[in-house]
């Protein structure tokens, strides 16, 4: 017995002292790769990056436009761009795109411009018209814009349609589709997994939860959609055929009208569209880039003098400038994402971390007033009413606040800008969805098929209520209630705020989505405009002739700013380059979708589980 104990001993101690062995292994390997890079990066200057006269600014953008980026890791970051994994979901500022732009067009070492949209990926139109103005202004500086490209998705041939010259690979590819809504149903789904929905909403309209009471969608639905789709896709249309000079009707929507056309050109995509004026020349790569040669000289190595955006960005943003610390300031704080209850990162609005935000706007004396660029289709209605008190305690500070719609501005995006003194939108924003939904899932029959019973005794009627019980009538009433007095307290909120009646806001409201220029129509937005209309709006509220603007956004920990300083400048000096290109198959697209929707349902956090969210504003 002793020697049986005495064995169990020796292998016990050998086990601990291996995994102790390997856990100073790990720590020493951990300690000395950062210790090195540390090294590395404080001894050697950052690699240099110089505009050489002449050159031109490649506008490759890689990836999705957005107005904040998510918040990522920055060691998670400098790993994976070490192993050489490519994100699945690369952003780029659409401030950045505007800044580099700008700087370009005032830069006499930038002769012209080459767009090379290859890699981007999302956006929205009203983003997309926001860096087509800057591109026109570009080009009334007097420098040349010319998109090159293999092939044109429609979000690329937008911009594309800015240039003076588009060119085309002669095997290239571009059909502009429109924009639809299609999304995924799981009715038959939840209903053969035995799981309970329970749904609560107000609204003909409110359509967010259909996905999973219905297996298609509804016909008031599709009213609601087409109609808005319509708005977005005649201003694509408008503002595309002026920049290419031809008539609307050139947009080939009948198939069978596009198939002649097709047929004339051979069946070559790239053909038709030269016959029809989409682009204006067929260039491989090679003679893409002799002529570019030839206009621009060459870099001396294999291309012509250029460069690129990112590097760029990096040039205009080592620029010291020197902010007025006296001056008075318009702060532009950024509310993108779904709304969530409590603190949140960026790219997520919180209740909570976009509240305080707004409250720093209100206690910085210097700040006279605010605008609040909503990018966003809602989520929780309690986060919103919170961020929405917040902007009502900034106009009683005397501070004017004004609303800048992005892409979306609906449901709960539209409950924080309702109380602003102004309201901006684009004529492509998509807002409204004024409604009030609720929504659950209990899985009391899904269990029972494993044999799972939830039983008890309770001091109350609603005593043990949970998502393994079977939901009672009464507990249901209660809910129904408590939506439809959500749904008052919106219509009423909007009315009091826009001048109206609560019978004129509820005839517009119902959970339907409009597009901004209908919504100026209907009273719900003040002008069309974008952030720069915004922001003089809210200096000429608050009388003051000259300020700065100042950007309030939530502030990284010491840990975080180290780490991406110290990991940014070790991926430059070690030469890692990170691909931003998207990959995966069709049904690896579909998975992903999937997933992302779930995601999404499961992230809503609303404690009174209520939710003014716009599912159905997401267009493709």
């Amino acid at each position: 017995m002793k020697e049986s104990k005495s064995t169990i001993a020796r292998i016990a101690l050998g086990l601990f002292s291996l995994l102790n062995t390997s856990r100073k292994i790990i720590l020493n390997l951990i300690f000395f790769t950062v210790l090195f890079i540390f090294i590395i990066a404080i001894s050697s200057g950052e690699k240099s990056i110089v505009v050489k006269p002449g050159s031109a600014l490649v506008l490759n953008i890689s990836g999705d436009i957005v107005e904040q980026k998510h918040e990522i890791d920055p060691m998670d970051a400098f790993i994976s761009e070490a192993l050489e994994q490519s994100e699945t979901a690369p952003e780029v500022l659409l401030a950045d795109i505007l800044s580099v732009i700008k700087n370009a067009e005032n830069d006499d070492s930038i002769s012209m411009m080459v767009l090379d949209l290859k890699n981007m990926q999302g956006s929205g139109i009203t983003k997309l018209r926001d860096i087509a103005k800057a591109l026109t202004e570009f080009k009334n500086s007097g420098k040349k814009i010319i998109a090159v490209g293999e092939q044109y998705s429609q979000n690329q041939y937008y911009l594309a349609s800015y240039a003076d010259e588009v060119w085309l690979n002669p095997k290239g590819w571009m059909l502009l589709d429109g924009y639809g809504r299609y999304q995924l149903y799981f009715k038959s789904a939840l209903e053969k997994l035995s799981i309970s929905q329970h749904v609560f909403r107000v609204g003909t309209y409110k359509s967010a939860v259909e996905p999973y009471i219905r297996d298609n969608m509804s016909d008031a639905a599709k009213e609601a959609n087409q109609l808005w789709l319509t708005d977005l896709w005649q201003q694509y249309k408008s503002d595309v055929a002026q920049q290419r000079n031809f008539a609307v009707s050139n947009f080939d929507e009948d198939i069978d009208v596009l198939i002649t056309k097709l047929k004339a050109a051979n069946g070559n995509i790239a053909e038709y569209a030269l016959a029809n004026n989409w682009v204006d020349a067929l260039k491989t790569r090679e003679q893409i880039r002799h002529e570019l040669i030839n206009t621009l000289g060459s870099d001396g190595e294999d291309g012509y003098k250029s460069i690129g955006f990112n590097d760029y960005l990096t040039v205009i943003n080592s620029k010291v400038s020197f902010d007025n610390i006296n001056a008075d300031k318009v702060a532009v704080i950024v509310a993108k994402g779904t709304i969530l209850d409590g603190n949140q990162k960026p790219g997520i609005i919180g209740g909570t971390s976009t509240a305080a935000l707004l409250r720093e706007a209100r206690d910085n004396d210097a700040i006279k007033a605010v605008v609040l660029r909503v990018d966003s289709p809602g989520g929780s209605a309690y986060a919103s009413e919170v961020i929405r008190q917040e902007v009502e305690l900034l106009k009683a500070a005397g501070k004017p606040v004004v609303a800048s719609m992005g892409t979306y501005a609906a449901s709960g995006g539209y409950w924080i800008s309702a109380s602003a003194d102004k309201i901006y939108a684009s004529p492509t924003t998509i807002t409204g969805s004024i409604g009030i939904f609720g929504f659950f899932m209990t899985f009391e029959n899904t269990l029972s098929k494993l044999g799972i019973h939830t039983d008890g005794v309770g001091t109350t009627d609603i005593a043990g209520f949970g998502l393994t019980r079977e939901l009672t009538p009464g507990m249901a009433n209660i809910v129904q209630l408590n939506i439809e007095r959500g749904y008052r307290d919106f219509i009423e909120l909007v009315a009091n705020n826009r001048d109206m009646t609560t019978e004129q806001v509820d005839a517009i409201a119902q959970g339907r989505v409009w597009s901004g220029s209908k919504a100026l129509e209907l009273g719900l937005v003040d002008a069309l405009g974008d952030i720069e209309n915004a922001i003089e709006a809210a200096a000429e509220l608050a009388n003051i002739e000259s300020y700065d603007t100042l950007l309030i956004e939530k502030e990284k920990s010491p840990r975080a700013l180290f780490l991406q300083s110290l990991f940014g400048q070790a991926s430059i000096l070690l030469g890692v380059q990170s691909s931003t290109e998207y990959s995966g198959n069709s049904i690896t697209k579909i998975i992903s979708q999937l997933s992302l929707e779930l995601k999404q349902l499961a992230q809503l956090n609303d404690p009174q589980g209520i939710y003014s969210f716009c599912l159905a504003c997401e267009v493709e």
